[in-house]
């Protein structure tokens, strides 16, 4: 268990304990499309809205694997295909840059249930 600490800038604490929804939809685009277990949320505010409704939870990351998207795919788009894979999650995201920063494009995240 990890102890939340105020002000902490370690990356295992819990995002909603630290109250990361209310800035977490500016890491998308304004155009983002999130696919969270088969539910399609569109847009930066739809996006807001959605990740202030959620509960509280914490993830164990185990794996991350970010690989370049050939450009022939993404019509010369610089793009970067992010999987991130944990104990009973999976998220698939693909990030361009805008200006400075690189923002998702579209993400998918999945619940996985296996049974122990």
């Amino acid at each position: 268990m990890v102890e939340e600490r105020e002000g902490s800038q370690n990356p295992y604490v819990p995002w909603h304990a630290t109250c990361y929804s209310c800035a977490l939809s500016r890491l998308y685009m304004g155009t983002a499309t999130l696919v969270w277990n088969g539910n399609a949320v569109s847009g930066q505010e739809s996006l807001s809205e959605f990740f202030e409704m959620l509960p509280s939870s914490e993830f164990q990351i185990s794996v991350v694997d970010c690989q370049p998207v050939h450009d022939e795919a993404t019509m010369s788009q610089t793009t970067v295909l992010v999987v991130i894979c944990g104990s009973n999650f999976i998220l698939t995201a693909q990030a361009s840059p805008r200006n400075t920063a690189w923002k998702i494009a579209s993400d998918c995240f999945r619940f996985q249930d296996w049974a122990s």
